[in-house]
């Protein structure tokens, strides 16, 4: 019998046979790995004059779900967050000496967890407005020669442009791009996404996208990830491989529909509860299946352990989620 998903702290996810506690940091049982996350971020900046050095050493990630707060892995995450965290992750949109969790989100961190946690590889996301914010070019130099990072691009639908922009940033090292309809202010099936899409498509790169709505995000970013809103963009598109970030998150089941009806939709899982993640390795292509856990919002070990949980008894299926179909999305060998 499977343990509860109650814990009284991510911390606590030591009482699972997966992971062990050692000077207060969760680390990976021997003999678990290997994981890729394809889900995180380094710090976003938006604002002139917010630039947090993406290199810096100095004190353990803050993540946004606060290490100390109550964790239940069998609803969506962020359904763990207080009021007071969600206040904290908006004032994070500020400039730095506002934003003291932004400038915990560096590359050095992030190695450290993985490397705590047996995770070879993670995919870092960017997302760029049109004007002002340089995401994409801060992380393509930032992870320049680190072979443990995949780094995404980020090229706005109403940028000009659209082409030479992906030329450069495949050039720079990007493998994909990452466009998100909430934050970027466009819906998926906008014109100027859909030249995106095609463009994507004609250099092989993946598309991964924000899909589903949170719950806690204002209400106009809510409706551009309704995620019926994504099918006809990938209906039009046969030739774009397409990830669905978080499966369409509380519309879960509209993204297995749309993954199981077109087979260039890949389902990333992050911040998926574990009943989710059990429904989707049932019904879904489980080779198109993938983990992620949108870091620094949430501590890695939270994915992996629903990944653990939910292919217990099944080692073959527990790796290919936990490494072998990223690896093979991002040509990792």
């Amino acid at each position: 019998m499977l343990p509860d998903t109650r814990f009284e702290s991510t911390l606590d996810l030591a009482r699972l046979p997966y992971f062990e506690l050692r000077d207060g940091r969760l680390r990976l049982a021997d003999g678990l790995g290997p994981v890729i996350d394809v889900h995180t971020h380094l710090a976003l900046n938006y604002v002139p004059g917010m630039r947090v050095d993406l290199l810096a050493e100095g004190p353990p990630a803050d993540h946004f779900l606060p290490l100390g707060r109550p964790l239940d892995l069998d609803i969506y995450v962020n359904q763990n967050l207080t009021a007071a965290d969600i206040d904290v992750i908006r004032d994070n949109l500020v400039p730095p000496h506002r934003a003291p969790h932004w400038r915990t989100h560096t590359l050095p961190n992030l190695l450290r967890e993985m490397h705590e946690l047996g995770i070879t590889h993670s995919l870092l996301l960017p997302v760029d407005f049109p004007l002002l914010s340089r995401n994409a070019q801060r992380y393509l130099r930032a992870t320049r020669g680190c072979d443990r990072i995949v780094c995404f691009g980020s090229v706005h639908p109403l940028q000009l442009g659209i082409g030479w922009r992906l030329d450069r940033q495949l050039k720079a090292g990007a493998r994909g791009i990452k466009f998100h309809p909430g934050g970027q202010l466009l819906p998926p099936s906008h014109p100027r996404a859909m030249k995106l899409y095609r463009a994507c498509g004609h250099r092989g790169l993946p598309v991964f996208w924000h899909c589903g709505p949170v719950g806690i995000e204002p209400e106009g970013a809510r409706r551009r990830c309704q995620v019926e809103g994504y099918r006809e963009a990938i209906e039009q598109h046969p030739g774009t491989t397409f990830v669905l970030g978080h499966s369409g998150a509380l519309q879960m089941e509209v993204a297995l529909d749309l993954a199981e009806t077109y087979p260039n939709t890949w389902l990333d899982i992050s911040c998926q509860s574990v009943g989710n993640l059990r429904r989707m390795l049932e019904v879904a292509d489980t080779s198109r299946v993938l983990h992620g856990s949108d870091w620094p919002f949430y501590h890695q070990a939270i994915g992996v352990a629903k990944v653990l949980l939910a292919t217990e008894g099944k080692p073959e299926l527990r790796h290919d989620v936990l490494w072998g179909n990223a690896a093979r999305l991002l040509r990792l060998t």
